[in-house]
């Protein structure tokens, strides 16, 4: 009679990473730098995120990092503690695939931070695909700053805007009415093979629309390269339950045990996960993803946005959490950080809170892939991956 809930809120971390030194993080910590800049910047105080809190948010940061939250000093009423990855990296595969129950078993390829950073061979057939005598960017950079920097130079030549950052990932930003939308999709799809042979993460399509000022739109697309073993979706599916996923997670799982998503802006995400837990059946998994913490405020470095975006969220949870069923778990937690007052505008190797709404008490540092067993403990069906059930 149960049904499980697994809600990714994207890039929001909380600090502690044993290993942050090794990929120059050390010190960084989403939430209670966000927490720090409102407690600074705002007259009112600091962060207000009353729902999380009680579940547990604010002592998840402090267990994981011991950094001060201001606005967040409820005691826990749910399930709570802060999960450590062991994937060697700081992208949204590598995240939610542990947090799936699928530790990354490989090293991920990554990009050299010089201009041109892409092979001539990739660039050829990125050239080749698109039917273009060139491409633009070929650098490492912040989406929305390329866009702004070449997308003259794309309306006037026609030529694909290809970029990257520190994760393993290949961007295509294109305009959707004068590259269109479908071309850019067909594009991105076509060299994805290569690029997944070559264990780069992902190939993301970047639409954007405007005569400047330019806008994203929400036709991005990830083509994710496929886990190489089952995850948490699988071993729902193959046990004869539903799994629907919201937002991008049927992309990052190349739609591999997931029988229904739907996608969409925060915003109407979050109308969905509503619908899911009026509508879903017993039994099911629902997985969602809401990317605009990390895309419209970790990236480009906006603590204020991000802390707004953080209060919205907050504030749309008490019919949800009103609507569970006595049985129903809904876990809370993020696949990395990007702390918007760190340097950079790349995503930061943090510790993840996780808070489980329908059940009590402390949790502790646990793995991400922890969350995978647990979940597989409370929907009865077998284990999948190496972690152990906190439940």
């Amino acid at each position: 009679m149960s049904r499980a809930f697994l809600i990714v809120l994207d890039s929001v971390g909380c600090g502690g990473a044993p290993d942050a030194d090794d990929f120059g993080d050390e010190g960084a910590n989403t939430l209670a730098h966000i927490a720090q800049y409102c407690a600074a910047e705002r007259p009112s105080g600091g962060l207000k995120l009353p729902n999380l809190d009680k579940l547990g948010l604010g002592a998840a940061v402090r267990i994981a990092s011991g950094e001060k939250t201001p606005g967040l000093n409820e005691m826990p009423n749910g399930l709570w503690g802060a999960a450590t990855e062991v994937s060697n990296g700081k992208d949204t595969p590598s995240g939610h695939w542990e947090l799936a129950g699928l530790p990354v078993p490989f090293d991920w390829t990554y990009f050299p931070d010089t201009e041109p950073c892409f092979p001539s061979a990739l660039v050829d057939l990125v050239r080749q695909a698109a039917g273009t005598e060139g491409i633009l960017g070929n650098r490492h950079a912040s989406g929305s700053l390329i866009i702004e920097d070449e997308a003259e130079n794309h309306i006037r030549t026609g030529w694909p805007i290809c970029y990257t950052s520190v994760d393993s990932v290949f961007q295509i930003a294109a305009h959707e009415d004068h590259f269109g939308l479908d071309r850019l999709l067909d594009l991105c799809r076509a060299i994805a093979p290569t690029l997944h042979e070559m264990k780069v993460g992902r190939v993301i399509a970047r639409p954007f629309v405007g005569n400047g000022p330019w806008e994203r739109t929400s036709n991005r697309r990830d083509f994710a390269i496929m886990p190489p073993a089952p995850t948490l979706c699988d071993a729902v599916q193959g046990a004869g339950r539903q799994v629907h996923a919201i937002g991008k997670v049927g992309d990052i799982f190349s739609m591999r045990g997931i029988d229904t998503h739907v996608k969409g802006p925060d915003a109407a995400l979050m109308r969905h996960l509503q619908d899911a837990v009026r509508d879903m059946p017993y039994g099911s998994l629902t997985f969602a993803n809401f990317v605009e913490f990390d895309s419209l405020y970790g990236h480009r470095r906006d603590p204020a946005g991000y802390a707004a975006h953080l209060e919205w969220f907050d504030g749309c949870l008490p019919p949800i959490l009103e609507a569970m069923r006595p049985d129903d778990i809904m876990i809370f937690t993020a696949d990395h950080g990007n702390d918007p007052t760190w340097r950079g505008s790349d995503h930061t190797r943090e510790r993840v809170p996780v808070l489980v709404a329908g059940k009590s008490g402390e949790a502790g540092l646990i793995a991400f892939s922890d969350i995978a067993a647990s979940i597989c403990t409370h929907l009865g069906v077998p284990i999948i991956g190496p972690g152990r059930s906190f439940l």
